[in-house]
């Protein structure tokens, strides 16, 4: 009995049950015995990079998940508006706002000359930097023509041809001469073509004779600019007729703007002699034909359309050969008529700097500056306008981006130049898409990180070790 027992122990290995060995076998995370390992200082510096890399690759593969990316993709544009707002915001460096009109014209039909309904303009200083408020653009007034009668005008045409008006005929060899002799002076800068040049001349002509009759120290005086063009562009004659006064031989701005008759022409000529007794004398700083800021909206159908700004003026003839469109384009983008914040979505939401910038196109002629050199010149912006939805919030958000191109436009001599804002609307339409990440793909990509970096980096340790070993002899 007694050497069952032990038989039973001794084949049990000395008592109890043994494991199996299959548990053993399925232990992942065995390790050797501390004595059987060795620590090198090829392993150290192993170790450290392998350290380092995974802190720089932890950081990248944090920040990307934390900036998603944006997917685009192109369809047909099933935008169902029908108006769209047109934000506008241009310098023109060389055209008075008196003399600036703003217009529209679309496909449907749509033609509106002289548009007043949020639009508003800014004075330049010399500088071209934005010095006043002019006001908001509004419907020139008609200044007022004195009738003359057949007799009247019978009789100044005699007096012409005896050589007896008193106006006085200037040129550039005796303007100076007529400076120095009149401190004061009103002159008419005229075209024997415009029309309203021809209604004022028998006006001015009895004014003259008023100011003569009533001994006004003023010398009263008128410039044909056809036959004496290179003194008008002196001067910097920009419409017919342009009234100007000079004080010791320096002209005195703003032009005169009111009425055309003799009576309201005396009146202004004795308030600036008054001014002038009074030591009154307002001498305003200001360009013959200073610069002018133009900006507003318009509500437009949304159709192929343009928007033209040129120079004109219900009392003038403006003079071709002195249109300089010379401009600066601050804004021209389209947005949504609830307001122009929709418009800038692309540039203020928080993934935008997923976008590139050269993608950002709601702006594309912004702070583009169109030099024209000569005469006789304008730019025509021509413009592709897409429809954008933006993911904003909960819903997404329309934008329009926009594809443009200018171009310069040689015009007739006896045309007015215009700038022109011409633009198509987009059949296909863009939708931004936010790339979804899920946070299992990130912890993935953070396990992928540490475990691919320790194995490359022990192999490499491995390699290098075999290699460098001390050969056994």
């Amino acid at each position: 009995m007694y050497g069952d027992i032990s038989g039973y122990q001794s084949s049990n290995g000395g008592g109890g049950r043994r494991r199996p060995q299959v548990i053993g076998t399925a232990d992942f995370y065995r390790r050797l015995p501390s004595e059987m390992k060795e620590s090198t200082k090829i392993g150290v510096i192993m170790s450290f990079l392998a350290l380092f890399i995974m802190i720089v690759l932890f950081l990248f593969e944090t920040y990307a998940f934390l900036h998603r990316s944006i997917n685009s993709i192109v369809a047909i544009d099933v935008n169902a508006e029908q108006i769209l707002q047109v934000n506008f915001n241009v310098t023109l460096y060389d055209v008075h706002c008196d003399f600036i009109e703003v217009g529209v014209w679309d496909t449907l039909g749509t033609n509106l000359q002289n548009v007043t309904k949020d639009i508003h303009k800014w004075n330049l200083n010399k500088e071209g930097s934005v010095e006043k408020y002019h006001g908001r653009n509004h419907e020139q007034k008609q200044i007022a023509h004195e009738y003359h009668s057949p007799q009247e005008l019978q009789k100044q045409q005699e007096m012409m041809e005896e050589g007896l008006l008193a106006a006085v005929d200037l040129t550039s060899d005796n303007i100076e001469d007529f400076h120095s002799k009149n401190d004061l002076a009103f002159i008419d800068f005229f075209a024997p073509w415009c029309l309203w040049c021809q209604r004022l001349a028998p006006t001015w002509e009895k004014f003259a004779q008023e100011v003569n009759w009533q001994h006004l120290d003023v010398g009263v005086g008128k410039v044909d600019c056809v036959a004496h063009d290179d003194l008008c562009k002196e001067e910097r004659i920009m419409a017919f007729p342009t009234l100007r006064w000079y004080q010791g031989g320096k002209a005195i701005m703003p032009d005169y703007k009111g009425d055309r008759s003799v009576g309201s022409l005396l009146d202004y000529a004795k308030s600036k002699i008054d001014a002038l007794e009074d030591d009154e004398y307002e001498d305003e700083e200001e360009e013959h034909h200073p610069g002018c800021l133009v900006a507003g909206h318009m509500m437009v159908n949304r159709v192929p359309s343009h928007i033209h700004m040129e120079a004109k003026s219900v009392n003038h003839e403006l003079n071709s050969m002195m249109t300089n469109l010379t401009h600066r384009i601050n804004d021209f983008s389209f947005g949504v008529p609830g307001g122009p914040f929709m418009s800038q979505l692309l540039h203020i939401m928080p993934f935008s700097n997923a976008i590139p910038e050269a993608e950002k196109r709601s702006n594309p002629l912004k702070d583009k500056y169109y030099p024209t050199y000569h005469f006789h010149q304008a730019f025509h912006h021509h413009m592709k306008v897409i429809s954008t939805h933006v993911p904003f919030l909960f819903s997404s958000g329309l934008v329009y981006q926009v594809l443009a191109e200018s171009q310069l436009v040689i015009y007739e001599e006896m045309e007015i130049p215009e700038i022109k804002f011409i633009w198509d609307m987009s059949p296909m339409s863009v939708y931004l898409e936010e790339e979804d990440r899920y946070w299992y793909d990130y912890v993935t990509s953070l396990f992928a990180i540490i475990g691919g970096t320790y194995t490359t980096l022990g192999l490499i340790n491995k390699l290098i070790l075999k290699i460098f070993k001390p050969k056994a002899y």
